[in-house]
């Protein structure tokens, strides 16, 4: 659903496609999160920030486990934008990370940073709407990627990752994703469960209610640990073409 882009390339402008102060966002070095902490602010590095957090049962023990991003604060990541888009694009990065609980506080499971990928366009929403992007629910828990262009692509939607623990780290065991394409009014709603090895894709329009359902069998395959999947907007989920 969602593509990386030069603007200027796509809409035929006569200035470059260097937005910013610099060709590209400075690089960052991303750290490691302190290993055992008492609550969520223990977790956060030096020179980052907790963004969202929520609390739940990740481990069927009973106690309640921590998710949580935290976000760079350098203000060098913030760029002034000569084009198209916000005057000042933050490119500061975020880390996704589970910790559970333990009679001590909490003890980290996983930190990751590619899964919400670093913000790469002044003319994309911020692609975490907010605290309800993180949720826990029946023992998993899921991160919403949220893809909205203000110049550039048509395409919006919400992509949803669902993981669950199982035999040592956080497995997808779900995927959907709800695309609509503002110049046409398509709308394409694609429901993956991996567990099962189905999914279930959707098409209609925003101009009446009829829709058209597909299932595809996909096959039982190894659930992929979260480190496996990558960048969340360049995840394939496997879904033949429609």
């Amino acid at each position: 659903m969602h593509i990386r882009f030069c603007l200027a390339a796509l809409l035929l402008l006569p200035w470059s496609c260097a937005w910013a102060q610099d060709d590209d966002a400075p690089p960052v070095r991303y750290p490691a999160m302190p290993v055992q902490a008492g609550g969520p602010d223990g977790f956060v590095p030096a020179g980052w920030r907790m963004e969202y957090w929520q609390r739940g049962d990740l481990d069927a023990d009973g106690l309640d486990d921590l998710l949580m991003v935290v976000r760079m604060r350098d203000p060098k990541n913030v760029l002034r934008n000569e084009g198209l888009g916000r005057d000042e694009f933050d490119t500061n990065p975020r880390i996704l990370a589970v910790a559970f609980a333990d009679d001590t506080g909490y003890r980290l499971q996983f930190q990751n940073h590619a899964l919400i990928p670093r913000p790469d366009s002044p003319v994309m929403d911020d692609y975490l709407e907010g605290p309800e992007s993180l949720k826990i629910a029946r023992g998993a828990f899921q991160v919403t990627l949220h893809s909205f262009a203000s110049a550039g692509s048509w395409s919006m939607g919400n992509a949803t990752f669902t993981f669950r623990y199982q035999a040592g780290c956080f497995r997808l065991i779900g995927y959907d994703d709800d695309g609509t394409q503002r110049n046409t009014g398509e709308t394409t709603d694609i429901s993956v469960n991996f567990i099962t090895g189905e999914a279930i894709v959707t098409t209609g329009s925003i101009e009446n209610d009829k829709t058209r359902a597909k299932t595809h069998a996909l096959g039982k395959k190894p659930l992929r640990c979260i480190a496996e999947v990558g960048d969340g907007f360049e995840f394939d989920p496997g879904v033949p073409d429609r």
